[in-house]
């Protein structure tokens, strides 16, 4: 499916640089680019060295020119990539000629929509071409990296096999009654039906748990006032992002960084001392900090090992426990102090001082995020993705009761329903796939 209209735009960043890209894509890119270079042809996949020209035959640039012809190309059609010079002014000028010479500029995402349309890649690999370039972390490319190699593609297809298989059966058991079907096949089914719902089960679980990698685990940092909070945070940043001080209140905002712990990056939230406050911007800091335990992936929860456990340490250890479905790491600061904290009420801890060292507490953070990030398990990189698991999760569950009542209009219906549902996470599903499948199968007419 190839455009008739030919796209332009520049596929570096803004800025200065050694190197500038210009991608031209459609089928006027080979011969917008003979014109703009004067030369008589162009070798596909040959990186040539050429002068480029402007409309007035003056000379813009000495550029790499590479021609990529279709469909051997990212978009499926002709495309040309200028690697000229860096810098804002040269790379605009080129793409100005090429626009005068009849090309248009893309709208952003276009040359993946044109890749998608053309089969080049499917909705995950698109996404994942997306995230790749927002990623920060060494993990979050790893993951992503997969993604564009097709793990998810594969992982979709095979349960979109197994999909079409049930649904070719049951059609053919419902209006081909008279057909021979295996006899062990509804036995097959439900056994089938059983894999695939461990199996996404088993997806949004670990997608769940991964679900700060792309942009960053959320790491919240809380206690009563004056246990170190700040402290913490600064020793964690290597540098005093956060006012130090004995008086009790000082933060009363919360106040969000990022930071590299092992290859990972984590968003740091320091929040306001919880504790009963009378001040109405103290309290607005106080419902700032529950939020931000509830946002976060790693709760780092500080008590005073000088000071004896009281109410507000009570509260903290209150509001824990609400959220125990979260990783939550407690810490006994002020090692250095005598101690006066009863540390039966912490069970297991993590004991430092932040005007000592704080290795302790960075080794069992890089610890978590290890095992969140390093899995073998398939994870959705988006919302849309993991919506679309859900439903067909949901559609899975409920077939399993027509299927069992031979109800099978309505096992089909769940099924089918399934069928597209996971079918979003990469390619539309046609109904002629499962024609093929039943007619195929079964030489149905003969």
């Amino acid at each position: 499916m190839l455009n008739e209209d030919t796209i332009v735009a520049i596929a570096t960043a803004n800025g200065i640089g050694s190197i500038s890209i210009v991608r031209v894509s459609g089928t006027a890119a080979l011969d917008i680019a003979l014109k703009l270079s004067k030369r008589p042809h162009l070798t596909p996949r040959l990186a040539t060295l050429s002068s480029i020209y402007n409309s007035k035959d003056e000379i813009i640039d000495e550029a790499l020119l590479i021609y990529f012809k279709n469909p051997f190309s990212f978009t499926g059609e002709d495309i040309v990539e200028f690697q000229c010079h860096g810098g804002i002014a040269i790379s605009n000028i080129i793409m100005s000629e090429v626009i005068k010479l009849g090309a248009r500029l893309a709208q952003p995402g276009e040359f993946s929509k044109r890749a998608f349309l053309n089969g080049k890649i499917d909705l995950s690999k698109a996404e994942a071409i997306a995230k790749i370039i927002e990623a920060r972390s060494e993990d979050a490319v790893k993951l992503l990296a997969k993604q564009l190699k097709g793990e998810l593609t594969d992982f979709v297809n095979s349960i979109r096999e197994d999909l079409l298989f049930m649904l070719a059966y049951t059609e053919v058991n419902i209006d081909y009654a008279e057909e021979d079907l295996p006899s062990d096949i509804f036995e097959q089914i439900t056994n089938k039906l059983e894999k695939i719902k461990i199996k996404l089960e088993d997806t949004l679980s670990a997608s769940r748990r991964r679900e700060g990698l792309i942009e960053g685990f959320k790491v919240a940092i809380v206690g009563k006032p004056n246990v170190g909070k700040s402290s913490l945070l600064n020793r964690l940043l290597n540098f005093d992002r956060a006012i130090i001080s004995d008086i009790a209140g000082t933060t009363r905002d919360t106040i969000e960084e990022s930071v590299k712990i092992g290859t990972h990056i984590i968003k740091i939230v320091d929040t306001a001392g919880i504790r009963d406050a009378h001040d109405v911007i103290e309290k607005i800091g106080i419902e700032k900090s529950i939020k931000a335990v509830e946002e976060a992936d790693i709760v780092i929860a500080l008590f005073d090992n000088s000071k004896v456990c009281d109410r507000e340490d009570e509260k903290i250890l209150s509001l824990l426990k609400e959220y125990s479905n979260k990783e939550i790491i407690k810490v006994l600061n002020k090692s250095d102090l005598d101690n006066n904290f009863d540390k039966s009420k912490l069970e297991e801890f993590i004991q430092l001082s932040t005007k000592e060292t704080i290795n302790p507490l960075i080794f069992k953070l890089e610890t978590l995020l290890d095992l969140n990030t390093h899995s073998d398990d398939m994870t959705l990189i988006s919302t849309r993705q993991i919506d679309a698991v859900e439903q067909t999760l949901s559609h899975i569950e409920q077939s399993t009761s027509p299927l069992q009542t031979g109800e099978l209009e309505f096992f089909a219906y769940h099924i089918n329903e399934a069928l597209l549902n996971i079918s979003n996470i990469t390619r539309p599903y046609e109904n002629d796939e499962m024609l093929d499948v039943m007619f195929g199968a079964f030489c149905l007419g003969k």
